[in-house]
Order: structure tokens, then C-alpha cells, then sequence
């Protein structure tokens, strides 16, 4: 009765258009970005037109997914979304390629007009299904058996997105389970826990490790270590970041990016900052900072706890991503392929990060109760 009570332009009003707002003016950024540069790149005017269609599809499926309500949705296919996230993960096993690289991860699926990244996709049903089983179990939150069923179904995930070569992801999911669940109420002891079992088993864990994952890994701390080959990429990214000064060379001006390797995915950042300077970051920053504000607003207005939890996660989301992005491009924190949010190129990024918001966004549109309404207890 909670949907079809309303009329649709009453419902559509509900939408949180600042949260719209910011999503589109950091997009733009990116638009812009590629325009002036898509002479610089072969497939530049290309990859403009993908990214600008990349947003428009998000702006339409934001909206989409804001009229469903989230919780009879998901309440109904919660395991099979989980099931789902599996299956897509074995195809990307199976048929995986990766369209710049031969030799990089394959995670990529070609649908003969454009690639998609299954992954992003999967960041969606994660918060979904996540959201779920821990609402289930939150009332004994901290009983043992529940942070055993909670853990395994999203070791599942997170093992085999590090299965098909994503650890960038798959840390981007360390970090979302980790602050949903402790949004609900996990006591700070288990993260200790984890904290410390991590920290004995690392000595153990490192002899283990290819070389190539080794030096990543320092050359992430410490560039300096090979700057000609694992830590070159970084090197030039931070180069490019300090050329732009303050205000940038403008949208066309600019040299230091064109240095840098995967620039338009993984260094993107790197090329905004050049273009547009420290001024243009602080926008971008800005813009990011109001989205997550209205973000928790709308969890802590949350009626339902799993909405809570879902607002969390996309939050979770956005300041991993965001936070690993930026230190991968200023040579603080290791190369592990994270996009930055709405602004890093790559079509399956854009539009999957804009569908993040319909998550919230639904949680809006639904959080009003009828008088004739009656909640489960």
C-alpha cells in the first residue's frame, strides 16, 4: 500500500536531488575531463561518448530503482542475488578478458558493443544481500554463530573476487562488510581480533607471495624502490598531480598526464588534477563530501534498520574507493586498480556507481508511514 498510496510525481518529488546534484557535478568533471582529451588517446571521442551515455543511463536507473521498494525486493530475492554475485564471478572466471592488457587480470566480458565489468555489478548486490543477512541476525549480532554465517557468506565474495585477480575489490569489500557490520552493533573486539590474527599471520603469509606481488606491494609504500618499472606508474601520476599547481592548465592544457600509464582508468585522478589544479580537486571533494553527508542522513532517518545498513555500505563504497584511489596516485598506498567514484573512465564504473545511489535513494522514497501501515515486529 506504501508504494502505489502516492502518485508518481509526488513520489518522484521525494527523490533527494542534492544527492543527484553532486553525483552529476562530479560526472561532469569527468565528462569534461575526456573531452579535453580525446585527441590525446586513441578511442578518445569514444571513450567521451561512453562515459557521457555511461551517466545518462545512471541518472535514468537511479531513478528507476528509487520506485521499488527495497525491502519487499530484497526480503524476497536476497539469496538469490547472493547466488547470482557467484555465478557472475565463475563467468568472469571462464570467459574474462581484459581489453587494454592481455596479460593483466581478465575481468572484463565483451558484449560486442561495449565491455562490462561484472564486478561493479556485483558491489550492488553485495550491499543487497549483506544488508540482509545482517538484519536477520542483528538482534544477537555478536553471538559467534551469527558472525560465522555473516562472515562466510561474504568470504564466499570476497575469496573469489581475489580468485579472478580483483584485489582492489576485493578490499573495497573488506571494507564494506566491515562497516556494515559495525554499524549494527559488532563489538570493537572482533575487529581487534581480526586485527591481530592478520597482523601474526602476515610473516607466514609473505615468504608465500610471488615476487611480482611483493614488489607491488613496497613499491606502493615506496615507489622509489623501482621507479622504473613497478613504480613508475605512481611516480608519474604524483608528477602530473603537482604540475597542475592550484588552478590547473586548463581543460586542454597539460602535458605530465600523457606520461602516465592507464591514465584514464586507474590515474584519472591524476589527470583532473593537472587540468583543473588543487582548485578542481577541492570541487571534487567538496561535491563527494556533501553526497555521503545526505547519504547518512538518509540511513540515520532509515526506518527499517536493513535501509540503515545499505546506506552504510554504499558510504563504505565511496570513501574506500575514494580514499584508495587517492593514494594510489599520490604514490602513498599500492597500484591495485580501484576507480575513483564518478570520475575515473570506464563505462561499467560510472553507470553501477550512479546505481549505488538508487539504493539510498529507495530508502527515501520508502521511508514514509502510512497510517494504515503496520510494521513487522
Amino acid at each position: 500500500m506504501k508504494v502505489f498510496s502516492t502518485s508518481l510525481s509526488e513520489r518522484l518529488r521525494r527523490l533527494d536531488f542534492v544527492m543527484l546534484a553532486c553525483a552529476l557535478g562530479m560526472s561532469l568533471i569527468s565528462i569534461i575531463t575526456l573531452y579535453g582529451i580525446k585527441d590525446q588517446y586513441a578511442g578518445g571521442s569514444r571513450m567521451f561518448l561512453i562515459q557521457s551515455a555511461a551517466t545518462l543511463l545512471g541518472m535514468i536507473g537511479v531513478v528507476v530503482m528509487a520506485l521499488f521498494d527495497y525491502d519487499a525486493i530484497i526480503s524476497k530475492f536476497w539469496i538469490p542475488i547472493s547466488v547470482m554475485s557467484i555465478a557472475l564471478l565463475v563467468l568472469v572466471k571462464i570467459r574474462g578478458y581484459n581489453p587494454a592488457d592481455p596479460n593483466g587480470p581478465r575481468l572484463w566480458i565483451n558484449l560486442g558493443v561495449i565491455d562490462w565489468q561484472p564486478t561493479e555489478t556485483i558491489k550492488i548486490m553485495f550491499i543487497m544481500s549483506m544488508a540482509k543477512h545482517i538484519d536477520i541476525v542483528k538482534k544477537k549480532i555478536n553471538h559467534p554463530k551469527n558472525i560465522l554465517a555473516v562472515g562466510i557468506h561474504a568470504l564466499i565474495i570476497i575469496g573469489m573476487v581475489i580468485w579472478i585477480d580483483d584485489l582492489g575489490s576485493a578490499l573495497v569489500f573488506m571494507c564494506v562488510i566491515a562497516v556494515m557490520m559495525y554499524s549494527a552493533g559488532l563489538s570493537l573486539w572482533y575487529f581487534v581480533g581480526v586485527l591481530a590474527a592478520a597482523v601474526i599471520a602476515f610473516p607466514y603469509i609473505w615468504p608465500h607471495l610471488d615476487y611480482y606481488q611483493q614488489m607491488r606491494i613496497l613499491t606502493g609504500f615506496d615507489p622509489m624502490i623501482d621507479p622504473q618499472n613497478k613504480g613508475y606508474q605512481a611516480l608519474m601520476s604524483r608528477a602530473a598531480i603537482s604540475a597542475g599547481g592550484f588552478w590547473g592548465a586548463g581543460v586542454f592544457g597539460g602535458t605530465e598526464y600523457l606520461k602516465v600509464p592507464v591514465a584514464t582508468t586507474d590515474c584519472f585522478f591524476a589527470i583532473v588534477a593537472e587540468k583543473f589544479g588543487f582548485f578542481g580537486i577541492i570541487c571534487y571533494m567538496t561535491l563527494m563530501l556533501v553526497l555521503i553527508i545526505r547519504i547518512v542522513a538518509v540511513a540515520r532517518s532509515s526506518r527499517k534498520d536493513m535501509g540503515t545498513f545499505m546506506c552504510v555500505g554504499a558510504v563504505a563504497i565511496m570513501i574506500a574507493q575514494m580514499t584508495e584511489n587517492m593514494g594510489m596516485n599520490l604514490a602513498m598506498l599500492p597500484v591495485v586498480g580501484i576507480t575513483m567514484p564518478f570520475l575515473s573512465y570506464g563505462g561499467s564504473s560510472m553507470l553501477f556507481t550512479w546505481l549505488i545511489l538508487g539504493l539510498p535513494q529507495s530508502v527515501r522514497l520508502h521511508n514514509t508511514k502510512y497510517y494504515f501501515e503496520r510494521e513487522k515486529t
